[in-house]
């Protein structure tokens, strides 16, 4: 029977662009966050500039689970929620993009009536960002930053670093969350590599790769063992007497409290010295001990914070200047082609090693046949190789000069180098798949990503064991894991009693997993965290969304049409609808909701608070707001609903509100607010 007559109309060029690129960037987040990152700084920033310039030109494709609109990779140890989320910053690639940037922040100061600002400067340290909690002065956890909302519990193997003190001394706030870098010094670095070098063991990627993966030590010994060191430069939740007017008076503050403040911090009330101070740390970005790759520069008032406030994932008062990526060249050994989830055929470069940026490169990604054609790069040639920090390079080009004679053009395969099925390759389509949803390399990613900590969370399922598990033919798609016995997994190599035991426990335990995590782990297409989130509120249960229309799902806030056309022919597709019947049988939930609708109260309504308010942190109270559909400004202004002070108030704030009439609110006329969505009779 023919159903072309029912099918939704095929994807724009634009839409199959910003699909693949969302999948691309998830993948490379993930393995960055990991500490095992698959592409360079400036081949990344590349393609989420790309992502942005199409998500703009294209606002019906817009996605709140884009990358563009999200930080971060999901935990791997004890999961922490972060109090006050940590998020990341947005890049300026040269001296225009930073030019572009001060203008959008002076527009905004300059309307709020606000003439004159000062900027400060920061090396941007290449390390891995942590929130260190202290409560009563005593430390007590250390997260990382994970997804953003959600990080990791490194909290012993952050204590065995001496630059973190176990008391903080002097006046010190009764919470206090800093946010900070870890690192690890180069010349640490360089005696750890001479010493694996004596011992016959392989050398450490670079100091970035080598801090992250120490922080992810069982042995906290061995984590001290690694030396590794911070510097503080922010600040999370802070409960009592601490909120400083500046970010200057707020390192002022952190150094007497014995955090370590980095000494090359510089303020500037003009452009042009800050111009200056990219420039000149670009020239020395290799004399300190610690690899730096741009400048952070930021407003100095915290009260103009407030004023330009945050984007989904990012400050607009705080950018990155990068420092432009290092180059070398090296010999383009093969081109290879690897098979992904979806069936995309990536191809990717099989490099002579080289030394660049700060670590060993052997691989690098050609994204699809047309960018090699483009770059015309053949086995065998010479080829530019330019990094930014990370472990893999781009290849920029030949080098024509060095190009043999009996150079050939590299065409890309007409079959699947796994299972031999034909490519294919749409029309209008930059990418090539192997249609085979057998394969077995689209079986093995796709339950490599059903398993993953964002998605299911099942320990133990690593490469090899799925590889295993596929070639022996136990395993033919995600819901034949849940029919593994105990001898199955018995029977591979590498598994003895208690392996296998904690293999099926862990398997087993991923059964009662919440519903957006199903629908992460079954690969639809375009579904992140926020969509997966917003099904999982709306419809409770997978029956639910496989029966509702697209307009039905188009209409969630934070779905749109094309998530909802994908999750539409996801679940008409008769295999997968199989697949997923065949979870459910396996007593996999499906209706299992752990996301709490919160009602918009406060929809349209600005709420600004002031001062401590008992029970609230200053993010708590901001964030309770928000989660209501409200806005949280810093300054009054005559479309302020309600201003709330606590302890500490700021006097310039309760002044203007009385000459506008603005109701001033207490704790408890606070909570009158957030229960109902309108003032006490009697505003306290």
């Amino acid at each position: 029977m023919d159903n072309s007559s029912q099918r939704p109309d095929p994807p724009t060029d634009a839409a199959v662009r910003v699909a693949e690129l969302r999948l691309i960037l998830t993948e490379h987040n993930g393995a960055y966050y990991s500490g095992s990152p698959t592409i360079p700084d400036a081949d990344y920033d590349q393609l989420v500039r790309e992502l942005r310039r199409l998500e703009g030109e294209n606002p019906q494709l817009a996605d709140e689970g884009s990358p563009t609109e999200t930080v971060g990779a999901p935990a791997t140890f004890d999961p922490v929620a972060h109090a006050v989320p940590m998020t990341s910053l947005d890049n300026a690639m040269d001296r225009d993009e930073l030019d572009a940037w001060n203008d959008r922040v002076s527009r905004v100061l300059e309307d709020a009536g606000v003439a004159e600002r000062r900027y400060v400067c920061e090396l941007k340290f290449d390390g891995l960002a942590i929130s260190i909690r202290y409560e009563n002065g005593r430390y007590v956890q250390a997260a990382t930053r994970g997804d953003g909302r959600v990080g990791e519990d490194v909290t012993a193997n952050v204590a065995t670093i001496t630059d973190v003190p176990e008391q903080l001394s002097g006046d010190f706030p009764e919470v206090l969350e800093v946010r900070g870098e870890v690192y690890m010094p180069v010349s640490t670095f360089d005696a750890l590599n001479k010493r694996m070098l004596a011992d016959g063991r392989p050398v450490f990627a670079n100091p970035r790769n080598t801090a992250a993966g120490s922080l992810r030590q069982k042995n906290s010994e061995v984590t001290a063992r690694r030396k590794l060191r911070f510097w503080s430069y922010g600040l999370g939740e802070t409960v009592g007497p601490l909120e400083p007017e500046t970010a200057l008076e707020m390192f002022e503050r952190l150094g007497s409290l014995g955090l370590p403040i980095n000494p090359e911090i510089s303020s500037f009330v003009a452009i042009a010295d800050v111009h200056e101070f990219c420039r000149r740390w670009q020239e020395q970005r290799h004399n300190p001990d610690y690899e730096i790759d741009g400048v952070v520069v930021k407003l100095d008032s915290l009260d103009q914070r407030d004023l330009l406030g945050f984007t989904s994932r990012a400050p607009r008062w705080a950018i990155a200047f990068k420092f432009p990526p290092e180059e070398k060249t090296t010999l383009l050994r093969d081109i290879s082609v690897s098979i992904g989830r979806t069936g995309r055929a990536t191809p990717f470069a099989m490099l002579e090693p080289v030394f660049v940026g700060g670590s060993t490169v052997g691989v690098a990604t050609l994204h699809n046949e047309d960018q090699v054609r483009l770059k015309d790069v053949r086995p065998g040639d010479t080829v530019i190789v330019r990094k930014a920090g990370d472990v893999i390079p781009e290849v920029v080009g030949p080098v024509l000069a060095d190009r043999p004679s009996a150079s050939q053009v590299w065409r890309f395969p007409q079959e699947c180098p796994r299972c031999s099925t034909r490519l294919v390759r749409s029309e209008g389509d930059a990418n090539t798949f192997c249609p085979n949803r057998t394969c077995a390399s689209r079986v093995e990613q796709g339950l490599a990503h059903f398993a993953g900590r964002g998605a299911m969370d099942i320990e133990g399922l690593g490469e090899r064991t799925v590889a295993a598990l596929v070639d022996s033919g136990m395993v033919a798609d995600v819901a034949d894991l849940y029919a593994l016995s105990h001898d199955d997994v018995l029977s591979l190599e590498g598994f003895a009693e208690t392996s296998a035991n904690n293999l099926l426990a862990s398997i087993d335990a991923s059964r009662d997993s919440p519903l957006r995590k199903v629908l992460i782990g079954l690969g639809i297409e375009h579904m992140g965290p926020t969509a997966s989130e917003a099904l999982a509120r709306r419809f409770r249960t997978v029956h639910a969304i496989v029966e509702a229309s697209v307009d039905e799902l188009a209409a969630i806030d934070g779905i749109g049409p094309t998530i909802a056309a994908s999750v539409a022919n996801f679940f008409a597709d008769e295999i997968n609808k199989a697949t997923v019947a065949k979870l459910g049988e396996f007593g996999v939930r499906l209706d299992r909701v752990d996301v709490a609708e919160v009602e918009q109260i406060l929809a349209g309504k600005s709420v600004v608070v002031t001062g401590t308010v008992e029970g609230f942190s200053r993010d708590d109270a901001k964030s309770a707001i928000k989660d209501r559909g409200g806005k949280a400004p810093g300054s009054v202004s005559k479309n302020t609903f309600a201003l709330v002070v606590g302890e500490g108030a700021g006097a310039s704030k309760l002044t203007k509100a009385e000459s506008l009439g603005v109701p001033m609110l207490d704790a408890a006329g606070f909570i009158h607010v957030l229960e109902t969505g309108d003032l006490p009779v009697e505003p306290g």
